[in-house]
């Protein structure tokens, strides 16, 4: 009889691409309701340290943004002196626009329509949370955190 030991075959997670897929049919959903926001890209709401808001990240919406920042040509977040968004490039604008998090689409900007109630966005947010559980994430964490912590 051999003493070698298999491996135990643990049940792998969700790739980041089925991941990304179902974050993405969220904000898709999100994008379809007749709810009043338009994001201009002026990137005030991104300026945390004066508007007194970090939005906040499950960890589906984190794996979603590494993948953004990754498409960036980046390999991890470089903090702004100022206290603003680690996604905002050079420029002055978000690098993943198009993976920014649920937050940065509902929440944070006056400018793009202020916040959005949570009665009308809750089924999302809901559906966000369970991505995070089946993640093992334990709920929603500071967007500079979240990121680095999928991208490590």
């Amino acid at each position: 009889m051999s003493d070698r030991r298999r491996p135990s075959k643990r049940p792998a997670g969700p790739s980041v691409k089925e991941v990304k897929a179902e974050v993405m049919a969220i904000y898709a959903d999100l994008e379809k309701r007749p709810l009043s926001r338009n994001c201009t890209g002026i990137a005030q709401c991104c300026h945390f340290r004066l508007t007194g808001k970090t939005p906040v990240l499950t960890k589906g919406e984190a794996v979603v943004a590494a993948v953004g920042v990754r498409a960036s040509g980046r390999t991890k977040l470089r903090p702004h002196p100022d206290g603003a968004c680690p996604l905002l490039g050079d420029d002055g604008r978000c690098t993943i626009y198009e993976h920014r998090p649920f937050g940065c689409r509902t929440h944070f900007c006056a400018a793009a329509g202020g916040v959005q109630p949570r009665r009308e966005i809750i089924d999302l947010i809901r559906r966000l949370e369970v991505i995070d559980e089946k993640l093992g994430g334990d709920g929603s964490k500071p967007l500079e955190g979240a990121v680095a912590a999928v991208m490590d």
